[in-house]
């Protein structure tokens, strides 16, 4: 006869649908995750990552260098335009000539300015139609001078306010500006003089800077001996210092406005030349009025 048997599971079937740590097989589906997560990290190891993407390397260099050649000739034109830009309002090449000192020259300076009386050569030096570096010619006008003058004037004049009880950080800066204000409107008094008189110098307006700003060593020797020894000795060594600084400004000024026989000392002849020695003597005359008028009352 024809009979049905049913066979019992195989244990490879039970064991399919047991749990893995022994459970009591209630699951009914095979768990599969650990697999799919370990199949997908697989193939995301299998994919390339940001480094290793073979034509990458090949596309930033050159986007890199080309970004870095850009900027580079972005700061590179950006520099010479305000170089440029900067040279036209302050000659910045120009200045580092009148900078251009050492110890020897400064001392050399100082007695200059203090006792121009035995000095004999007053010509500034040229090398190739340019005047030679201050530190080599102590007749080249400089700015060092001038400047740290300047700064020790105001220091000085903040000891000496100090000393009589009236110092006060407004009236040091009056101080400042006043005789910041003295020195800008002489500069320009004198421009407009050449100007007027029409005389064709190689003074610029530098120079007219650097020789109104020498009267500053004779000012502060006045006020140092004026709060040393009295009121006479500051009377007494700014009456020196203003002589000196005459005389240096007449031999120095001649050879700037005046003609070239005047700089060889034979006799002056003609209007023109009439007027540059006036306007010599006129700007010579003015610096010990402004040394007698900025220090005055600083000394009592």
């Amino acid at each position: 006869s024809n009979s049905v048997f049913i066979f019992p599971a195989e244990p490879n079937m039970r064991l399919r649908n047991s749990s893995a740590d022994g459970s009591d097989g209630s699951q009914l589906f095979e768990d599969t995750s650990g697999a799919g997560v370990g199949s997908q990290a697989g193939f995301r190891n299998q994919q390339p990552g940001p480094q290793g993407f073979p034509g990458q390397s090949i596309l930033s260099d050159p986007m890199s260098n080309l970004a870095m050649a850009y900027g580079s000739s972005l700061a590179t034109q950006g520099r010479e335009m305000v170089d440029k830009n900067l040279d036209r309002f302050i000659p910045i090449s120009k200045l580092k000539y009148y900078f251009a000192v050492d110890t020897v020259y400064v001392g050399k300076k100082l007695g200059l300015l203090v006792f121009p009386y035995m000095h004999k050569n007053w010509e500034v030096s040229y090398q190739q139609d340019t005047p030679v570096a201050p530190r080599f010619d102590v007749n080249a006008p400089d700015l060092y001078i001038p400047t740290m003058g300047f700064i020790t004037y105001i220091l000085v004049a903040g000891l000496a306010l100090g000393t009589q009880n009236r110092f006060s950080p407004e009236l040091l800066g009056v101080q400042a500006s006043s005789a910041l204000v003295w020195l800008i409107m002489e500069v320009l008094a004198v421009l407009l003089s050449l100007y007027l008189v029409t005389v064709n110098t190689d003074l610029t307006t530098i120079d007219l800077l650097a020789f109104s700003g020498y009267k500053y060593v004779g000012m502060i020797v006045g006020v140092v001996a004026g709060l040393l020894f009295g009121r006479p000795a500051y009377y007494l060594s700014l009456l020196w210092c203003c002589a000196a600084i005459f005389v240096f400004m007449i031999r120095t000024m001649r050879l700037k406005l005046l003609s070239e026989a005047a700089a060889e000392g034979r006799l002056i002849r003609g209007a023109r030349n009439q007027l540059r020695m006036y306007l010599t003597m006129t700007i010579a005359a003015a610096q010990p009025v402004f040394m007698y008028w900025l220090t005055f009352h600083l000394v009592r």
